[in-house]
């Protein structure tokens, strides 16, 4: 029974989190010539991001479900005897890797780029994407840890809701998606195994509940969708861009007053 719960909370977070991902044709050439290029484009897309409403309900949904855990008896019931299973098998589990783990995701991105696996993006604007997504997500998982005031199945403190490695783990899991989602499609969705596995680590670890875990991963899936939605507007403040225009100097005849020489145009670009 515990090996089935455990496998039951593992999957529904890997398929929820799955659900959100975007599906590209494959075979790019019965695409129209400029939709095909658009596609094959390595790192210079359009900036513009539009979350879609499945990549913001299923996160949402997932956030929602650990601040009714708050306060539902039955969520806390299943809290507790997920908790009571997990320590009844593994009474004396513990282990380190969680803390790494959690950034596994972000340190792909930039191996692949390493590489030669270009995403969405240059290091550049990744690197200020990725910050943007880490800034948010933790300010947010650090005022809700005070107001929420949730005692950590350990009993350590009260900082259990919600949980910073998880929301870290989907954070990046989710960073690594929207790098990869057009090139490696597959291969893009590989960072969520990582985050789901930093997730169950932590609840063996008896540091977090599972509502812990689920409001973090929307929570970390929720702050990357923001720091791509809004990178757009910060990006024209610190690289404003420079119009550039070109001159151009063309000869001229006039036959009614017999008149030639040389106009000057300046085009815009």
């Amino acid at each position: 029974m515990t090996y089935f719960r455990l496998l039951l909370v593992t999957a529904g977070v890997c398929c929820c989190i799955l659900a959100q991902a975007q599906r590209l044709p494959e075979d790019l050439d019965t695409l129209p010539p400029t939709t095909a290029h658009y596609l094959q484009q390595p790192a210079e897309r359009a900036d513009i991001h539009r979350p879609t409403l499945c990549g913001l309900l299923v996160p949402g949904a997932m956030l929602t479900y650990g601040f009714v855990a708050l306060e539902n008896h039955t969520l806390k019931d299943f809290n507790y005897s997920t908790k009571k299973e997990l320590r009844e098998d593994h009474p004396d589990f513990s282990t380190s890797i969680d803390n790494y783990l959690q950034w596994s995701p972000v340190a792909a991105v930039y191996l692949l780029n390493l590489a030669g696996a270009h995403g969405e993006h240059n290091f550049r604007d990744r690197t200020i994407i990725y910050g943007m997504s880490t800034l948010i997500m933790a300010s947010t998982v650090k005022v809700l840890k005070r107001v929420t005031h949730e005692e950590r199945p350990d009993g350590s403190n009260y900082e259990s809701f919600p949980s910073g490695h998880t929301a870290t783990a989907f954070a990046a899991a989710e960073f690594m998606r929207m790098e990869y989602q057009h090139s490696q499609p597959l291969l893009s969705m590989t960072g969520y195994i990582a985050a789901a596995a930093t997730g169950t680590l932590r609840m063996y670890n008896n540091r977090h509940w599972f509502s812990d875990i689920a409001g973090g991963a929307g929570l970390g899936i929720l702050s990357t969708q923001a720091a791509y939605a809004l990178y757009p507007v910060v990006k024209r403040y610190i690289f404003p861009s420079r119009e550039r225009s070109s001159a151009l100097l063309m000869p001229y005849y006039d036959p009614e007053l017999k008149t030639a020489g040389c106009k000057l145009l300046v085009l815009s670009k």
